[in-house]
């Protein structure tokens, strides 16, 4: 789906424009243009980008292979930018999902790319005829609006996490199986690939808060700076995050070895306990003695008596020392 919005500044919003009407909005710089390419065939994008914008082959080969981290690339006219969104895929158990934001940033344009529905691009796109501060400033601030959103989305994600991770500790302490051990991997995949993110985005923004180019006002520096504070203390939280998750697992081993060890000291006592019972049964089932039966040794009745006494007192005696030792 291709959408195309202008606006001006005294606020006169236009929607659902042709790109030919879009090429001549581009000749006015009063005007704003943005478009947003979602979830568009490549072959339909690639002659709107190269005819109409003119943007260069490479830029517009990253732009439509999705597959980048977050990054900025100057090419004098326009900033191509990729920004990643992050939400909780339920389809696929709740993991972390991210959503690659290509982004062009021109003197009066902004050109958005992504093959899947991003909830903060939405959320600008239908707030902007409420709010009159994207009318009265550039599209870089429009830039700036898009970014805190995409920021912003991270905090319910991390909060997530952290929940998750409540539930798996209490799953170690309660009934720990196979199945948690699998929830704290996948908890760890889902933090370590957060970060991954959230490192270059962050560099990302610092970049476009202190750097100088030509489509970025001085004024609105400051803005970006604000959004790339955010991304410090995010990745502070999935530090903390990463660390908890850690001690989570180092908890299920403990546990899980503590349960070894109960089991292994069972068997250990169960082992000791019927120990002397088979020496008694295979010492006296030996038949060394004379092959008369009236001879036997083990037909005599006070030899049985005296072996049967053996069989309980031994191991209840073996018992008693155990629980004396502390072993059990």
């Amino acid at each position: 789906m291709l959408r195309i919005m202008s606006y001006t500044p005294d606020g006169v919003i236009r929607t659902g424009l042709s790109i030919d009407e879009a090429k001549a909005i581009l000749t006015d710089p009063e005007s704003r243009l943005w478009l947003d390419f979602e979830a568009t065939p490549p072959e339909g994008d690639e002659p709107v980008l190269r005819e109409v914008f003119g943007f260069h082959r490479l830029a517009i080969e990253d732009a439509l292979k999705q597959s980048h981290v977050p990054k900025l690339d100057d090419w004098e006219d326009y900033l191509y930018i990729v920004l990643h969104a992050v939400a909780i895929d339920e389809v696929h158990g709740g993991a972390v999902d991210t959503l690659e934001l290509d982004v062009f940033l021109g003197k009066n344009y902004l050109v958005t790319h992504h093959d899947k529905q991003i909830d903060a691009l939405e959320r600008i796109w239908s707030n902007i005829g409420h709010d009159q501060r994207y009318h009265k400033n550039g599209v870089d601030r429009l830039l700036y609006r898009i970014a805190d959103e995409v920021v912003g989305s991270y905090m319910p994600v991390v909060e997530a996490l952290d929940k998750a991770i409540d539930d798996a500790e209490d799953q170690v302490f309660n009934n720990p199986t196979p199945r948690t051990l699998e929830k704290i991997f996948s908890l760890k995949r889902d933090v370590l690939h957060l970060r991954r993110v959230i490192g270059p985005q962050r560099e990302v923004l610092n970049r476009l808060a202190r750097d100088d180019y030509a489509v970025v006002e001085v004024r609105t520096r400051v803005y970006f700076r604000d959004v790339y504070d955010h991304l410090v203390r995010m990745h502070d939280i999935t530090e903390t995050v990463r660390d908890l998750v850690s001690g989570a697992l180092d908890t299920y081993l403990s546990v899980i070895n503590n349960r070894m060890n109960d089991i292994m000291k069972t068997l250990a006592v169960v082992t000791t306990l019927f120990m002397p019972i088979s020496f008694l049964t295979g010492f006296f089932g030996m038949n060394f003695f004379a092959a008369d039966p009236p001879y036997a040794f083990w037909t005599s009745a006070p030899v049985m008596v005296a072996v049967l006494v053996m069989m309980f007192v031994v191991p209840f005696s073996m018992f008693a020392w155990i629980r004396r030792r502390g072993w059990m």
